[in-house]
């Protein structure tokens, strides 16, 4: 049964991978302005936040950090804005452990890599997925990302899981179109774009959504390009997506992780090391095209 466009998303269309703000030396979060930054996107036409991800600096936050960030977003937003917590690590009994918590602090949802580090054969990404979504009554999506993990969840590993009934969803970055489009028409499962140059794309091969890092800083211009296919104006669709290649690509494509090029734009306090803040010139560039987007 192929995911069914006319039903809303499970965790809604339009989400976005929140940055961590951190205070002005880093040593620790900065729950306030978290909070403000969560109010700023829903406003901003986010139907949903993503925490803990990769743009949310997971690998080096701790573990209270994670549900304390969880549960000052939740106050700020309420109960109507979807949370979908990152939990991911390389191990699963923490990725489990991590999934509580989250689920204690007032999440709606999980995220999850397959372990990294240790590219574990399919049989066990098999294993460690459906140990993750027992742990908690919370809905999973799958976060195919092999480039960072190391690890692919193959397409018939997916489908599998797919039969799983906490598995509902999965954050696409594996560029393979064709396999995910194999895999939308033959599950249920709700398809998100992880990559910003395939919000688009998957999309229009009925993809769910999107889970940006651009949203950041332009929640209304990614929102924008979906609003447009979803009023069947093709042609518009494509040119606002067009319109957000510049900013997209220094902040996606430039050698530059997304984390640190949104906290070149953002008010959200430093990156932590091993990351290191955008250059100057770099810094420059990104603010000049960012301008550019919403001055249009």
């Amino acid at each position: 049964m192929a995911f069914d466009s006319s039903t809303p998303p499970p965790f809604g269309r339009a989400l976005c991978a929140m940055a961590t703000p951190f205070t002005a030396d880093g040593a620790a979060l900065d729950a306030e302005r978290a909070a403000r930054l969560a109010v700023d996107l829903v406003a901003g036409g986010c139907d949903g936040l993503v925490l803990n991800g990769t743009t949310g600096e997971s690998p080096t936050t701790s573990d209270a950090e994670k549900s304390a960030l969880i549960r000052a977003v939740r106050e700020a937003v309420g109960a109507a804005v979807t949370i979908v917590a990152g939990v991911g690590t390389a191990d699963t009994a923490h990725t489990v452990e991590l999934a509580r918590q989250a689920e204690a602090a007032g999440a709606d949802g999980l995220l999850a890599v397959p372990p990294y580090y240790s590219r574990p054969p399919q049989a066990a990404v098999e294993a460690h997925f459906r140990r993750v979504a027992d742990a908690t009554g919370l809905p999973l999506a799958l976060y195919d990302i092999p480039g960072r993990t190391g690890t692919r969840i193959e397409p018939e590993t997916v489908l599998r899981l797919a039969e799983h009934p906490r598995i509902v969803a999965v954050k696409d970055c594996a560029y393979d179109l064709l396999g995910s489009t194999k895999v939308i028409a033959r599950t249920p499962l709700a398809y998100y774009s992880g990559c910003e140059e395939l919000n688009l794309p998957l999309y229009a091969v009925g993809g769910a959504g999107f889970i940006s890092t651009v949203a950041n800083v332009a929640p209304g211009p990614v929102r924008a390009v979906l609003d447009a296919f979803d009023a069947g104006d093709t042609a518009e669709a494509a040119r606002l997506n067009q319109r957000l290649l510049p900013l997209a690509e220094l902040m996606m494509a430039s050698g530059l992780p997304g984390t640190v090029t949104v906290k070149a734009l953002l008010d959200a306090g430093p990156v932590r090391e091993p990351l290191q803040p955008a250059g100057r010139e770099a810094a420059d560039g990104l603010r000049k095209a960012y301008e550019e987007l919403i001055s249009r």
